[in-house]
């Protein structure tokens, strides 16, 4: 399969880079900053697109599709992790978040969707969050930006079912990797309290490699428990 893969420098998107490299798979990795990823497997295509600019995004998009006619799945995993009170967060801040935890995902699909519709098949694979299954106190954005995209996965699993493509939403509790690095606060460190980039993307290619005709909808992952550290942001 030829999958592209959104948010592919680190975290899970690189780990599901890798697990669809290990099997055989085609990727086409989509981040803003690639150079984290160095991979020089030939079936490995990277692209450096800031998908938070959402000007620029849609000519990017165009030139990808044209590039890629034959894709069987995209993995819209991009995203960056926002906490705090909401008046702590500037208007253009706010704007920010909401572009690329939601609105990019948005025009990606939006990008590829004819193709895949046309080809009568295809896959989708959203990269949510525990955060789209209840909101929390200093989470108000991203809380927001990934109902917004559980609720859009949603809607896209009804409306595409009829031309043959698949829609699957994925909803990670706390992962260990780089998505903290930038906040105070990361799972305990306890093996069972974290989920590692790895387990994702196992299910993601799990659910990418179902029978033809069986949609995975919704898979919540979560840390056998729940283990919060404050205070211990990544010193670089």
């Amino acid at each position: 399969m030829h999958i592209l893969v959104t948010g592919a420098s680190s975290g899970i998107g690189r780990a599901v880079c890798e697990k669809l490299l290990a099997s055989g798979h085609r990727a086409i990795g989509i981040a803003r900053d690639l150079g984290k990823f160095p991979c020089d497997d030939r079936r490995f295509k990277a692209h450096t697109i800031d998908l938070a600019d959402l000007a620029q995004l849609p000519a990017h998009l165009q030139t990808l599709v044209a590039s890629y006619p034959a894709l069987d799945a995209l993995v819209l995993n991009a995203g960056v992790g926002c906490f705090g009170s909401l008046e702590q967060f500037s208007y253009g801040q706010i704007r920010a978040l909401i572009d690329l935890n939601f609105t990019s995902h948005v025009f990606v699909a939006r990008a590829f969707l004819p193709t895949l519709k046309k080809a009568g098949r295809g896959h989708l694979v959203f990269t949510g969050s525990e955060a789209a299954l209840a909101g929390t106190a200093q989470g108000s954005l991203y809380c927001a930006a990934k109902f917004a995209l559980r609720g859009f996965a949603q809607a896209l699993r009804a409306e595409c079912a009829r031309a043959g493509v698949r829609v699957t939403l994925v909803n990670p509790g706390m992962v260990q990797s780089p998505f903290f690095d930038e906040l105070d606060f990361r799972p305990g460190p306890a093996p069972d309290n974290y989920i590692l980039p790895a387990d994702v993307a196992e299910v993601i290619v799990q659910a990418l490699t179902a029978r033809d005709g069986t949609v995975l909808d919704e898979i919540n992952l979560s840390p056998q428990k729940k283990v919060i550290e404050f205070g211990v942001r990544k010193k670089k």
